[in-house]
Order: structure tokens, then sequence, then C-alpha cells
């Protein structure tokens, strides 16, 4: 399945950048969806459907649904998926894997490597409804750009710090930070922080599963 994608801004100065157009610079995420009920398929595609997708191309296969697009329609989509899988009310786990600037991206051009790309964000939407998270973040960066010398805890940290002043943060965990609050503002941690560390790096992973609806949690 795929959605529309919006078109890169023409630049003004008659120079391409490669960094324009989100798709050419490897932005995007890989979405698995699990629920745990007997008609965990019904639920699903029914998920994936009802998501506005605009502005971004869409893929689903057997194991995960690829999103490519603008870092912004990203944490739109990511946040409506999410809670769109909390509001079934069933057992259910999320797992993204996000990327940008990778070289290795099938569509990816960044012949000799774009650095860093800086973007905005617009303030994510909150829910109502709870996630749970383990979450990594990986700053894959190892040459000095811009007399900036790669430091990965320094980034790493600073994605922390700001999950912390999000209030998000609930604490470290063996290999991830451990995430909880509103599902808007959870996603919104988790992107943003990707995007942010994105200013520096160019390319940037970050990894993460929430829970929704867990009844250990209930119980507890």
């Amino acid at each position: 399945m795929t959605g529309t994608r919006t078109a890169p801004h023409p630049r003004t100065d008659g120079a391409e950048d490669l960094t324009e157009d989100p798709l050419r610079f490897g932005v995007g995420a890989r979405v698995t969806v699990a629920v745990m009920a007997d008609d965990y398929a019904d639920v699903i595609l029914s998920v994936l459907a009802g998501v506005d997708r605009s502005g971004l191309v869409v893929a689903t296969g057997d194991v995960s649904t690829y999103v490519g697009g603008h870092e912004a329609d990203l944490l739109r989509y990511l946040t409506d998926l999410v809670d769109a899988v909390a509001a079934t009310g069933e057992h259910a786990a999320v797992t993204l894997h996000l990327s940008r600037g990778c070289p290795g991206e099938v569509r990816c051009e960044l012949p000799g490597g774009a650095g860093p790309r800086p973007v905005d964000l617009p303030p994510g939407r909150r829910t109502g409804r709870v996630a749970v998270a383990e979450w990594a973040l990986y700053p894959l960066v190892d040459d000095v750009r811009a007399g900036v010398v790669p430091d990965h805890m320094r980034d790493i940290e600073a994605a922390i710090e700001l999950a912390r002043v999000a209030g998000t943060f609930r604490g470290s965990e063996h290999f991830v930070t451990r995430l909880e609050g509103d599902v808007g503002a959870v996603v919104e941690t988790v992107v943003g922080a990707w995007a942010r560390v994105g200013r520096g790096v160019q390319h940037v992973t970050s990894h993460v599963t929430l829970s929704l609806n867990s009844p250990s949690r209930t119980r507890g």
C-alpha cells in the first residue's frame, strides 16, 4: 500500500540540496504491531487503514510497515497509529525503528554524505491514553563534521535529558531507557530526540517498543 508524497521545496540559488527531500535523505520508520487477541489480523489491518497517511509513503509487508517522509508527518502518523492501537483496548505492543540520513537506504542519494539535516517539529498531540516503552537511540557517526568531534554518549545523554524535560523518563534499564506517559508524549519524545540528534549527526537510528493496555499494569 502506498500513500501520497509531498514534493520538496525547490532551492532559490540554483543548487540542489539532497537533504530537502526526506525520502532522498532516507528518512522513515519501520513499524510492527502485535495484538494479543484472536482477531489480531483484523485489528491490525483496521488500525493501519484508518490512520491518515498524508505526505507519506506507506507500504505494508508481512513483517512490518514502512513509512517514509518528513519527520513532522512521521510524528503525526506514529502518534495516531499508536493511539489507535491503544484505543482498541487490546493488550498490544508496537515496535518502531526510525532511521534518517542512511547512506545505505534503498532510495537514499547521498554521494559523499550530505551532512546533518536540521528539521523543526510541531508540538505533538496528547491522547489521554498511556504507553510504557523501552527506548534506545544510536547516533551513527565516526568522522569529524564542521569541527564537531563525534561523541555518541554526549548525543544519547542529550536525548535522555529531553525525555526528562518532557516528563516521560522513568529510568535506565539494561541497554534501554524506560519511558512512560501519554501516548503522544512518549512518541514525541522518541521522534523529537531522534530528529534533534540529527541536527549534528547525519545518520541516526532509534528503536522503541511500546506496551499498551498491559494486564500486568492493570493488576499492579
